[in-house]
């Protein structure tokens, strides 16, 4: 064994030999992986080894592909058979609603470049012919789905990563973590001690106790899953014989089960409603290669369903049943990525769907550890979207309700109730009183929309228009027409102070720094010129800095500002969390209302735009600022907790007389739309620059060399390739929700980054990015979007629709 490696991968599944061979892919020889007993100990083996491209997430779904596409490269590169077979898949809807998930599915795959198709229930049985279509209204073929061996495919991953350099070592128990003071990695293990430069968990079923190793608490937890074997099937055979192909894979969301061919049988798995976490706690060490007690009453509505939509299996006997545990995240998708105050420490862990994913997992995590970024948007899979509030109890409630939603619909408007509330402000209980419908904001209660009295709070849930969009509507004309109060406790809030924060600001951001009293608006770039943070920030006096930006990304951007700190301790940076919290109020009467709040002369000469202030409001200390979301005049109002209710109770007061309304996150992000304001994560990601992102104003080419400068100077040099435009939709009950495709004369030249409906402009509106040469020919007339399957006209509209000029922002 060696004594000393650059990185150290721990854990020998379908995941760990990925990381390991997509290292040795960028040129690092000089690694290992270590596996407590045999490759594909944990959850691999037992794996039901199917694959997909389709994923919810048009990033996941596109590394989803390259993990498909990369089977045959390591087979040729190993000389190991994955036992590929590509049989193609069906997706089968039985009710109209999933039919409308299935067209905006396929129409995400148009612009993801895949090949699927929707079809008839007739159609569906001409390609599996034991199934009974009446119970479906239609479905989705996909031709690039299929099943492999999970023991094959590991080892080819694994025998191309020895081509490449690494060493792998079996029978190898991690029993310690150690970090050294230089900064690297002692890994202890039960054949010795290893130096490394790198350590990465991808322990899967004990990627808890690896995490525990280090000090922290991964959101991972093990379920128990089972799959069914028939015996033979004289149907399969059949079919074999006159088509000279497999049986296809089949997705019965109904059914809430998968089958596909095994031999010349079927197998038949499911992720039934009543499912049950395995070891909880603790993982045992001594687990290995075994199968848990299998339950058939568990899975039995499942199978019932089964027999009715396939009568075939009522009379096929049961060869075998199979239950196995594997790993999730609280929202079901991989945890990847480096640990925020952990040197060098990545994950790759709870990859339920190795065989879809594991491929796409080790080329993301490989770019990250060489080159500083992973080469695409991996948002939906870094390890920092969980915060704190992502505890043992709650990751065991949000993992099980995953799993027993598996093949449930999430409408946009739907929110899942598992351990929620977790995190509530002062406020909590006001809104419930007011009528609020609460949404999960990264972990905080946040009111979405307020119901009238006499209306029971609650979302209707639907693709279209739904319950909401009247008192929406009335919510946003209170802004717009009078005075709205809304609560933005669900921002991240830094403090940077120091002798060294303007400059280390500097660096980070594209913008110049602001002076004492203002605030500025400014992009953060990475070392390639792609958006990776927008922030505002105050100065509120010499070496003392606050800032504001998306609490999603809270913990992604703090593993990037601690990486950047420099070294000599001038700079100190803090997120504030739940330590400041706030109210922001907006429309044509704030300031009357705030004038009736304060001693300070808040006249537009005393108390420009863009100024900040450390003042007194409601006879409480807040550091507000001149400045609102919904595009018009406003403030945002910060406190501390303790505050908070005192400050809201006294705006209401003080607002009665101006017709104060109460309104929720959904009216903000619909007056934000009618400003043509970006917002990260949909708008504002790292797969774009900041020209394409129309963020030009923000970003000062001739200020000191920030991050990301050379790139950003090309691609204003070049011009950018792409362009953030508005768009008015002809729409009709159904409004854009984001990543649908953009249709230009007959093709896809685009795709929906976010939309909804301006209830003041009366109009629905997208955005979205195109080409930027058809964006600046206004694109001649020919734009339309694809929702729910209908392909709807679309206007590019340069100007916000709202106060183009700023001058309710500004006045």
């Amino acid at each position: 064994m060696k004594s000393h490696a650059q990185v150290v991968v721990i854990g020998g599944g379908v995941v760990g030999c990925s990381v390991l061979y997509h290292l040795t892919k960028k040129g690092w020889r000089d690694v290992v992986l270590v596996e407590r007993e045999e490759l594909t100990s944990g959850s691999t083996w037992h794996a039901a080894g199917g694959f997909h491209t389709l994923n919810g997430d048009p990033n996941v779904a596109k590394l989803q592909a390259y993990t498909v596409k990369l089977y045959k490269e390591i087979e040729e590169i190993s000389g190991q058979s994955c036992g590929l077979h590509l049989t193609g898949g069906l997706q089968l809807a039985g009710t109209p609603a999933r039919m409308e998930w299935l067209k905006m599915a396929h129409a995400r795959g148009r612009y993801l470049g895949m090949e699927t198709e929707l079809i008839s229930p007739a159609d569906a049985k001409q390609l599996l012919p034991m199934l009974d279509e009446r119970y479906y209204v239609g479905a989705m073929w996909d031709p690039v789905e299929g099943h492999l061996d999970p023991s094959g495919t590991t080892h080819a991953y694994a025998k191309s990563a020895r081509i490449g350099g690494a060493e792998i070592y079996r029978q190898t128990r991690v029993t310690e973590l150690v970090p050294t003071p230089e900064g690297h990695w002692d890994v202890v293990t039960t054949q010795g001690t290893i130096r490394a430069d790198h350590v990465v968990n991808a322990g899967g079923l004990w990627a808890r106790e690896v995490g525990r190793m280090v000090g922290i608490e991964l959101p991972v937890l093990a379920m128990e899953h089972m799959y069914v074997l028939t015996e033979d099937m004289p149907e399969v055979a059949e079919i074999q014989r006159t088509t000279g192909k497999e049986v296809v894979h089949v997705i019965d969301f109904e059914a809430e089960l998968y089958t596909r061919q095994e031999g010349q049988g079927i197998l038949i798995g499911t992720y039934e409603k009543a499912c049950v976490p395995w070891s909880p706690r603790v993982t045992p060490w001594d687990f290995g290669q075994e199968l848990l007690k299998p339950d058939l009453d568990r899975i039995a509505p499942s199978l019932e369903m089964a027999f009715d939509h396939m009568p075939a299996l009522k009379t096929a006997g049961i060869k075998r049943i199979v239950n196995g545990p594997f790993t999730f995240s609280p929202d079901g998708n991989p945890l990847v990525g480096p640990v925020r105050g952990l040197k060098n420490f990545w994950c790759a862990c709870a990859v339920m769907a190795g065989f879809s994913q594991g491929g796409g997992v080790g080329l993301a995590l490989s770019n990250w550890m060489v080159d500083g970024d992973p080469g695409f948007d991996v948002w939906g899979m870094d390890v920092s979207r969980f915060g704190d509030w992502a505890t043992l109890g709650y990751t065991n409630a949000k993992v099980r309700e995953n799993y027993s939603r598996r093949f449930s619909i999430r409408f946009p408007n739907e929110e899942l109730p598992a351990a929620r509330p977790i995190q509530t402000t002062a406020l909590y209980d006001l809104f419930k009183s007011q009528g609020a419908v609460m949404g999960d904001s990264w972990g905080l209660e946040t009111p979405l929309w307020f119901a009238p009295k006499g209306m029971e709070p609650r979302d209707i849930v639907s693709f279209r228009r739904s319950n909401d969009f009247p008192h929406v509507k009335a919510e946003c004309l209170a802004v717009r027409e009078r005075v709205g109060v809304t609560e933005i406790a669900n921002f991240a809030k830094y403090s940077i102070s120091g002798p060294g924060a303007e400059a280390f600001l500097s660096r980070l951001m594209t913008n110049r720094m602001p002076r004492t009293g203002r605030l500025v608006l400014t992009p953060m770039l990475n070392e390639s010129g792609k958006l990776i943070g927008d922030f505002t920030i105050a100065k509120a006096g010499e070496d003392r800095f606050f800032m504001f930006g998306s609490s999603q990304a809270q913990i992604y951007h703090m593993c990037w500002f601690e990486r950047q700190l420099p070294a000599d301790g001038s700079v100190k940076i803090r997120a504030l969390g739940m330590e400041l919290v706030g109210l922001s109020i907006a429309g044509p009467q704030a300031r009357a209302v705030l004038a009736k709040l304060t001693q300070e002369d808040v006249s537009n000469d005393a108390f420009k735009f863009m100024d900040f202030r450390e003042m007194d409001v409601g006879s409480v200390p807040t550091l507000t600022n001149r400045i609102s979301y919904t595009g018009d005049l406003g403030y945002e109002i910060w406190v501390r907790p303790e505050y908070q209710r005192r400050l809201y109770e006294t705006i209401m007061t003080a607002g009665a007389e101006f017709g104060i309304a109460n309104f929720g996150m959904r009216a903000l992000l619909s007056l934000r739309l009618e400003k043509n304001f970006g917002t990260w994560y949909r708008e504002y990601r790292p797969i774009y620059g900041p020209f394409e992102a129309g963020l030009h104003r923000f970003v000062d080419l001739k200020k000191n060399d920030f991050i990301g400068r050379d790139a950003a100077l090309k691609e204003h040099a070049d011009g950018p390739a792409l362009a953030r435009v508005c768009m008015i939709v002809d729409a009709d009950d159904a409004d854009v929700l984001g990543d649908e495709p953009i249709w230009h004369d007959g093709t896809v030249v685009g795709w929906v980054t976010s939309g909804g409906y301006g209830h003041f402009v009366d109009k629905s509106l997208a955005q979205g990015y195109i080409p930027a040469a058809l964006a600046k020919a206004g694109g001649n007339g020919g734009l339309e979007i694809e929702i729910i399957g209908d392909r709807r006209q679309a206007r590019i509209h340069d100007a916000p629709l709202f106060d183009p000029e700023a001058k309710r922002m500004r006045g």
